[in-house]
């Protein structure tokens, strides 16, 4: 896998120096205000390294999806002002809907060694940014005079944007930060790698998504588990009723396919043995709900499959057990729903119990980790949801590629 032995913020001297630094502090906001900063304090060793070797540190990031150029609702103000409480320097953010402005330019001609300035929202630059322009990466370069790019946004490091990657053209030194490092350690020794039985739990809702990912996951795997929406496909491809389940009628074949390839591999590939139904799905979500638990071959036409169920969740328990290193990406139900979230739960719990190298990735299972409160039993959560499953699929991410190797 590419990328394993990239130079990083240890390799370089920065003292002195003008350091740009592609950071995700893409946080929820509420009403202008951060209801998680786990994006920010993941940044944290990164920016206080840079700082403590007298950097001159300048952040940049997206927020959010603004469409139509700058919207003041995706401003990075508010990141920047909690920067400032949790770092022990000046921080100065450097308002300027062009990104790089008069007021960049002036704030980073006014820093001294150990400082930080944070520049507005990279992507109110629009189709600069996402479509990789030239022009702007070269600004981003030049406010740092082309001297130090560290990439530390694993998140956004699937993408080639000016931001991640068009930059480095026009800078003498590139690095990862910590945060990067630790990404490519953990999800690029995990499937390259592992320490065997290697396990790798999918779930989620669609197939579709994860094609890629199950049919490099099932050559590198011992045991390949499928939980979640996806596994009605499977169940589908076996010739099982699922009711009105999510179903992804053009992949039955796929799934059909998949099972055969594990079977000849000489892998296990774990589906539900049975399933927990209702007849509608939860509105709202977290709604209370009546369910029951069904065997996966015994799902009544009328009826939806919303979770594993607890035949299901002692097997995949069991399956983990052994492991020595485990893969999990994707809730193995409505996670969101406490009656529908048992199956994901009785799989992290799995998880905390094992002395396996665990990873979660990224996206909706790392919210799920975290939101039933396992997230420090585990080994890696990955701070990226999409960059994680192209990593997982076996893909070069730009946002890594361009980084100088050792």
């Amino acid at each position: 896998m590419a990328g394993l032995n990239k130079v990083s913020v240890d390799d370089i001297n920065v003292k002195g120096k003008k350091v740009l630094v592609r950071v995700d502090f893409n946080v929820p906001l509420k009403d202008g205000v951060i209801t998680n900063d786990n994006r920010i304090t993941a940044a944290l060793p990164t920016i206080n390294k840079l700082v403590a070797d007298g950097g001159k540190v300048v952040l940049c990031s997206h927020l959010g999806k603004p469409k139509n150029g700058p919207e003041a609702k995706f401003s990075l103000a508010p990141a920047a002002a909690r920067l400032g409480e949790l770092v022990k320097t000046k921080v100065t953010f450097a308002a300027d809907d062009t990104v790089v402005g008069d007021n960049a330019k002036k704030a980073v001609a006014e820093m001294k060694d150990g400082e930080i300035v944070v520049l507005e929202n990279t992507r109110f630059r629009g189709a600069d940014e996402t479509k990789n322009g030239e022009g702007f990466a070269k600004e981003l370069a030049d406010l740092v005079d082309g001297q130090v790019f560290v990439m530390d946004a694993f998140g956004s490091a699937h993408r080639a944007h000016a931001s991640t990657a068009g930059v480095t053209n026009f800078v003498k030194e590139t690095a990862v930060g910590y945060l990067m490092q630790k990404e490519i350690n953990f999800l690029g020794n995990a499937v390259e790698n592992p320490v065997r039985p290697f396990v790798a739990i999918l779930g989620g809702a669609k197939v579709a998504d994860k094609l890629n990912v199950i049919n490099n996951l099932i050559e590198k795997c011992d045991t390949l588990i499928i939980g979640g929406g996806m596994a009605y496909t499977f169940l589908k491809a076996k010739g099982y009723e699922v009711g009105t389940s999510l179903v992804d009628n053009e992949k039955i074949d796929y799934c059909k396919d998949m099972i055969e390839k594990a079977a000849k591999a000489g892998k296990k590939l774990l589906l539900p043995v049975d399933t927990t139904i209702a007849k509608a799905f939860p509105d709202p979500i977290d709604a209370p709900i009546d369910v029951t638990v069904v065997d996966a071959d015994k799902i009544p036409a009328d009826q939806m499959g919303l979770d594993i169920g607890t035949k299901t969740a002692a097997l995949y328990a069991e399956a983990v057990k052994s492991a020595k290193t485990v893969v999990w990406n994707g809730p193995m139900g409505v996670f969101e729903n406490p009656v529908l979230a048992k199956g994901t739960i009785a799989v992290a719990q799995s998880l905390a119990d094992t002395d396996a190298t665990t990873i979660i990735g990224g996206g909706d299972s790392a919210a799920a980790v975290i939101s039933l409160g396992f997230a420090d039993k585990m080994s890696h959560i990955s701070t990226g949801g999409g960059a994680s499953l192209e990593y997982l699929e076996g893909k070069v991410l730009p946002g890594i590629d361009v980084i100088a190797d050792k």
